[in-house]
C-alpha cells in the first residue's frame, strides 16, 4: 500500500511490484539490500521504510544484476555509484557496466567539412550590408571601428562580414553592442594564430583544427555558465 502522504510505497507494496519479475524476492532480502546501502528508502515517523520510484528502480537493477549477470555486491555498489554520477550503462558484451559516454557531435557546430567550404564571393555595399543584416548604418560603422567587419580596398563587404553583422543584429536585441563584441575579435585572432601555427597552409587540416577549437570553445563557455562563473 502507499503511504498516507502518497509519497512512497511500503515494503509490502514493493514486493507486489517486483514479485512478477522476481518471484523469490522476500522482505528480508529487501531489508538486507537496504542494510548494505544499495537502496536508501526514507523512514516514516513510525520507523517503517517508505520506497520511492527511484528506490524501486534501483532494487530492480540490483536484483537483475545478481540474477542475470552474477555480479557481486561490490560491483553492483560501484555501478550504482557510477550511475548516480551520470555515467550511462555501456552497450555491448560488457553486460551493462557504466562507462564514460562516447563523444557526441553537436549539430549546432559546423563540421570540418562545413568549414572547408569556401565562402561565396559576395561584394556588398555598405547600404546592402545594412539592409541585409538589419543593422542601422551607425551600427555597421561601430562593427568596423572594433574590427569585427572589414571592407576591402574598394569598400565592399564579403559573406563573412554579412554573417558577423547578422549575428551582431541578433545580439543587439539583448543590449549587446559592438564594443561588447570586441572580445570575440580578440579571441578569434588568437584562434586564427593557433590554427595557422598548427595546420600551416593545409586547408583540410586547418578546417579540422578549427572545428575542434570551436568545440572546445563552446564546451568551456557552457561549463562556465552551468557552474555560474562570471
Amino acid at each position: 500500500m502507499t503511504s498516507p502522504s502518497g509519497r512512497g510505497l511500503t515494503i509490502g507494496a514493493v514486493l507486489e511490484r517486483l514479485r512478477s519479475d522476481f518471484p523469490d524476492l522476500t522482505v528480508s532480502k529487501v531489508r538486507f539490500l537496504d542494510t548494505e546501502g544499495l537502496v536508501s528508502p526514507q523512514r516514516r515517523d513510525s520507523g517503517y521504510r517508505e520506497y520511492s520510484e527511484r528506490d524501486i528502480e534501483r532494487l530492480r537493477f540490483v536484483l537483475t544484476a545478481q540474477r542475470d549477470r552474477f555480479w557481486p555486491l561490490r560491483v553492483i555498489r560501484d555501478a550504482l555509484d557510477a550511475f548516480d554520477r551520470g555515467l550511462p550503462p555501456e552497450e555491448g558484451p560488457s553486460g551493462g557496466l557504466p562507462a564514460v559516454p562516447p563523444p557526441v557531435g553537436d549539430d549546432d557546430l559546423p563540421s570540418a567539412d562545413d568549414l572547408s567550404t569556401p565562402l561565396r564571393r559576395l561584394r556588398l555595399t555598405r547600404a546592402e550590408l545594412s539592409d541585409g543584416s538589419g543593422l542601422a548604418p551607425s551600427q555597421v560603422t561601430e562593427l568596423e571601428t572594433f574590427h569585427l567587419i572589414t571592407a576591402d580596398a574598394e569598400g565592399y563587404f564579403g559573406e563573412a562580414d554579412l554573417t558577423v553583422a547578422r549575428a551582431a543584429e541578433a545580439l543587439a536585441a539583448y543590449g549587446v553592442s559592438g564594443r561588447h563584441l570586441r572580445a570575440f575579435r580578440l579571441a578569434a585572432d588568437r584562434e586564427i594564430g593557433l590554427v595557422e601555427q598548427t595546420a600551416g597552409s593545409d586547408g583540410a587540416k586547418r578546417a579540422d583544427v578549427l572545428a575542434r577549437c570551436l568545440t572546445l570553445h563552446v564546451a568551456l563557455v557552457r561549463a562556465g555558465l552551468q557552474e555560474g562563473r562570471t
